[in-house]
């Protein structure tokens, strides 16, 4: 998938300046203004082919990142800051599957990662207690959210396909809660929050194997600017 986003954003790259050279009108823009076409343009169509590549799984996640898009100019103040969290995770909770989209960034923390060692934040089978492991990660995350202060987070819970549906809906249910609590519990401002749960009706991948069940219980979270954050870029494109 992170191949897939980083085609998509050289293809937009490019749309955008074919469509600012290749009109008489723009010759006399402004670079703010040539900033905010690219970055509308830009908007639209990743949120299109993001959009298709959601589709047939309901990412939720990813939604909620599309669905927080400014566009122009502050967004691409606002892609900046997130560049910069971004990186802080990767770097801080090596267990955390990291993706920049748009102007947000979707972290995964699937029960195993792919070289099979457990991931920074999983549970014990059945289980929805936070575990002295995914405290660990949990603590690192708290830290990062709390030096980027002007997001929105959003907490989802979900499951393999192992066992009866409503089952596995109210273990989502718990762990999500079990995650969102632990975070209010460590400092971050319940406004801040929001918590979701699919069980197994958002797999991250087919359940036909063991180890494809083991990526499909997972958290994840959607970060997002929140309206402070949109104002300040707001203010800091209007001056550029």
């Amino acid at each position: 998938m992170k191949h897939i986003f980083s085609k998509t954003i050289m293809v937009v790259a490019t749309t955008g300046i074919l469509i600012i050279t290749g009109c008489d009108n723009t010759k006399k823009m402004s670079k703010q203004d040539k900033g905010v076409a690219v970055g509308s343009t830009s908007g639209a169509v990743i949120g299109g082919i993001i959009g298709n590549n959601v589709g047939k799984k309901s990412n939720t996640a990813l939604g909620a990142i599309i669905g927080a898009v400014v566009g122009g100019v502050a967004g691409g103040v606002i892609g900046n800051k997130m560049d910069r969290q971004a990186e802080v995770i990767k770097s801080e909770i090596p267990g955390a599957e990291v993706t920049r989209v748009g102007e947000g960034i979707n972290v995964t923390f699937s029960e195993k990662n792919p070289d099979g060692s457990k991931a920074g934040v999983y549970f014990d089978t059945e289980m929805f207690n936070i575990n002295s492991n995914s405290k660990l990660a949990l603590d690192k995350l708290t830290k990062i959210f709390n030096d980027y202060p002007e997001t929105n987070i959003l907490i989802e819970g979900h499951t393999d396909n192992a066992g009866a549906s409503a089952y596995n809906e109210t273990l989502s249910k718990n762990r999500a809660n079990a995650v969102g609590s632990y975070l209010k519990a460590e400092g971050i401002a319940s406004p801040r929050l929001t918590i979701k749960w699919y069980g197994e009706l958002q797999p991250k991948i087919d359940n036909s194997s063991t180890a494809n069940m083991a990526e499909n219980r997972r958290v994840e979270f959607a970060i997002t600017a929140n309206d402070k954050m949109k104002e300040a870029a707001a203010k800091e494109a209007a001056n550029n």
